[in-house]
């Protein structure tokens, strides 16, 4: 387990935030940042940090063989190598053992499963460093002749474990230079104020009326089975949204421009929409650098379709090492190619087509909770109706009076609308600023206490 959520915010980040303003030079600088995001990582996985400067250094490496490599072979050599690395690491730490067992299921064998850790936050560090290497053979990004700073982009803290996927090219000018005024710092402070409140007082709590209508499971209903994943489908946005906004906010306190990961998804018309609007930095990564390496859409219709359901049994196989990930992978290919093919015109019926779409996205992140099969298919019984008690019952109707609030809380967060009042009240002439510090004070203090009464912070997207 990383820091505490209270050691990290009371101690952990005001310590190099101090540490990191009192260093004069870009170079003490990208030394304080490395130094205390290894310590960070280190806290959580102290046995996994020699993996991660071993990639990084492997990688670096390889990056200055492909720049210093004059003929094409000679840097398609050292990009092989590179990719063919940072698979097989993924591929054995994460994989090694859904491989085997699924080898042992379907052929009746015995193998031994590999016991092995999954160390936080590889599949977002190993696509980072995959652009890095990418990019350089492209020559569209120089090469990085300093470790210090390869290590700083690929260690750095604030999104190291959950992102955003952030590429060498967008951070590399400030590796070189950068300079935080305090108006940026301001800025960056609300993003990640505002991203805390996501995380503590909507997915938090979201997270607890999710486990206490799924723990109904004895005696479900259809409304109890409805409720939980609505429920669990907020839970999932605002927690990685939340978490993103504070990645996002603490590089701007720092002096780095993360790229925007969510766009307000659950407004979406259509499914296409919603996965541009939904965690954007791995729709961009595994568009450049695998949908449009295959041929993309220029190519035959059987080429594209085949392209379109490689991307997303590959997209399903990055959230997780189990074959459920890969039916929900699959499960939105397919949506998107009959989209595409049938239903452009959908889009643009109003109300109805957000409706289905939403209904869409839900029973996808049923297949997302569920890794059991059996589990999965008595889940989605439930909710029309096969094997519950009834409609609903006094617990689900208990549970959906006390968390009333949350619930029109996190439909109303899922919109632009807040933010848009909250900009105005901002850009008011001489209070804005007043406005702004009450509104951030009051949303800081109601998250630290609101930690320091809770037993438990999940974060879901760390098993990624």
């Amino acid at each position: 387990m990383v820091f505490s959520s209270l050691t990290f915010l009371c101690v952990f980040l005001p310590a190099v935030i101090l540490l990191y303003n009192l260093s004069r030079s870009i170079t003490y600088k990208n030394a304080v940042l490395t130094i205390t995001s290894l310590a960070f990582y280190a806290w959580g996985e102290p046995s996994f940090i020699i993996l991660l400067i071993a990639a990084s250094l492997i990688n670096y490496f390889l990056a200055i063989g492909i720049g210093a490599s004059k003929k094409k072979s000679s840097a398609k050599a050292f990009l092989a190598a590179a990719v063919v690395f940072d698979i097989l690491m993924i591929g054995v730490f994460k994989y090694a053992a859904f491989v085997v067992n699924s080898v042992n299921g379907v052929l009746g064998l015995s193998f031994p499963v590999p016991e092995i850790g999954l160390p936080l936050g590889i599949s977002f560090y190993t696509f980072q460093i995959l652009t890095y290497v990418i990019d350089v053979y492209k020559r569209q990004t120089p090469v990085q002749k300093s470790y210090l700073k390869f290590l700083a982009f690929v260690s750095m803290f604030p999104q190291l474990i959950a992102g955003p996927i952030v590429r060498y090219s967008e951070v590399a000018k400030s590796l070189d230079k950068r300079h935080v005024t305090l108006d940026a710092f301001a800025d960056g402070a609300s993003q990640f104020v505002l991203g805390l409140g996501k995380k503590v007082m909507l997915a938090n709590f979201a997270g607890d009326a999710v486990d206490l209508l799924f723990a109904a499971s004895t005696h479900p209903t259809v409304a109890s089975s409805w409720l939980g994943i609505i429920f669990y489908s907020f839970q999932l946005y605002f927690d990685f949204s939340g978490y993103s906004d504070m990645a996002i906010g603490m590089g701007k306190m720092l002096g780095f421009a993360f790229p925007k990961n969510f766009n307000y998804p659950y407004i979406s018309r259509s499914i296409t929409e919603f996965w541009r609007r939904w965690h954007m930095t791995l729709s961009s990564f595994f568009r450049d650098y695998i949908y449009i390496p295959l041929g993309g859409n220029r190519c035959s219709k059987w080429r594209w379709l085949l392209n379109t359901m490689i991307v997303w049994m590959l997209t399903g196989l990055w959230h997780g090492a189990s074959w459920n990930f890969v039916l929900w992978g699959l499960y939105y290919g397919v949506l998107l190619i009959i989209e595409k093919l049938l239903f452009k015109w959908w889009s643009k019926v109003p109300v109805l087509s957000h409706i289905t779409t939403m209904f869409f996205v839900v029973m996808g992140w049923g297949i997302f909770y569920f890794t059991d099969f059996s589990q999965l298919q008595t889940f989605f019984g439930r909710l029309f109706g096969v094997g519950v008690n009834g409609l609903y019952d006094l617990t689900t109707v208990s549970a959906l009076y006390s968390n009333l609030w949350l619930l029109c809380a996190c439909v109303l967060a899922s919109t632009p609308l807040p933010n848009y009042i909250y900009k105005k009240l901002i850009s008011i002439k001489s209070i804005g600023f007043i406005i702004e510090g009450g509104i951030m004070a009051l949303l800081f203090i109601a998250c630290i206490a609101t930690l320091t009464g809770a037993t438990s912070n999940p974060f879901l997207y760390f098993r990624f």
